[in-house]
């Protein structure tokens, strides 16, 4: 009759055996899941980027999409961004207006944070091609007006868009200094929403590229490139078309055609191709808070 003492031995001899007599030592780990954010920023600003951001995430690979409160068509991309529950969304916190003639302005009373028409400050410190008295750091802001206008974005995007799940900070002026990202720090932890994407290692930007065909090549060929691990790519869907091509600043006119060819390439079959391929995994923001 089999004891125990004598079953334990004969059923490690056939474990050892049907594996081949591998040990553990000899066994192949499995490779770790390259898992990749694609972002587009800025939604909320004009008729042209809400559509195109609505595009990149129904018929492309975008996954999250940063909303401006502040900005002119915030009110439209609210409905659109109801209409597409999944898409993951963060609150922008806006404290500068960058285009020269198209321009907007904080929800709340804050004299500090504005130009003397009412408008944010096109940029975020003084730039030499720039007027004079541009720069938001040059500027005399107050740090409680600042808090009073990032709460006030933060709290009418979460009353109007259900999935809301994090902040992000637009041309990074609500973090550009150690009390200022303390202030949006504090913020995150008191409504619930992560800042920014701790973990997330950066993608190279393609945002260099001039015509839609050269933006293809370059996603292509940072996406065949990406190792395991976790991914962040940002950039900002548009459209060619009268509206968006009003809209620029110095050094940066082409503003139509440089993002229509992130709208193309963020849809691009080619793109979506090399994802499949590489067993890519896109994700949101909120697979990440999941996964912790």
């Amino acid at each position: 009759m089999l004891t125990k003492t004598m079953i334990r031995p004969l059923l490690m001899t056939i474990l050892f055996l049907s594996s081949g007599g591998m040990t553990d030592s000899h066994a192949q780990a499995p490779t770790a899941p390259i898992r990749l954010l694609v972002r587009g920023d800025d939604i909320g600003s004009c008729h042209a980027a809400n559509i195109a951001c609505i595009q990149t995430c129904k018929e492309g690979i975008v996954r999250s999409l940063e909303i401006m409160a502040p900005a002119p068509w915030f009110n439209e991309a609210v409905e659109l961004l109801k209409k597409t529950p999944d898409v993951d969304v963060g609150v922008h916190l806006t404290l500068t207006s960058e285009w020269e003639y198209f321009k907007w302005g904080p929800l709340t009373n804050a004299p500090s944070l504005v130009d003397p028409q009412g408008h944010f400050f096109p940029t975020t410190s003084q730039r030499s091609d720039f007027p004079p008295n541009t720069g938001f750091l040059q500027s005399k802001w107050n740090i409680r007006e600042v808090e009073k206008e990032l709460r006030a974005q933060i709290e009418l995007a979460k009353e109007k868009i259900p999935q809301v799940s994090h902040l992000s900070a637009h041309m990074g002026t609500p973090v550009c200094t150690p009390e200022l990202r303390a202030l949006a720090e504090k913020l995150a932890a008191e409504y619930g929403l992560p800042l920014g994407a701790p973990g997330l290692k950066h993608v190279q930007s393609f945002g260099g590229k001039k015509t839609f065909e050269e933006k293809e090549q370059a996603l292509i060929q940072i996406l065949e490139n990406l190792t395991p691990g976790n991914w962040l790519l940002v950039d900002h869907p548009g459209l060619d078309c009268p509206e968006m091509r009003s809209i620029g600043h110095q050094g940066y006119w082409d503003v139509a055609q440089d993002r229509d060819g992130v709208t193309q390439a963020f849809t691009s079959p080619k793109v979506k191709e090399m994802i499949q391929k590489r067993g890519i995994e896109l994700i949101g923001y909120d697979d990440l808070i999941v996964s912790k």
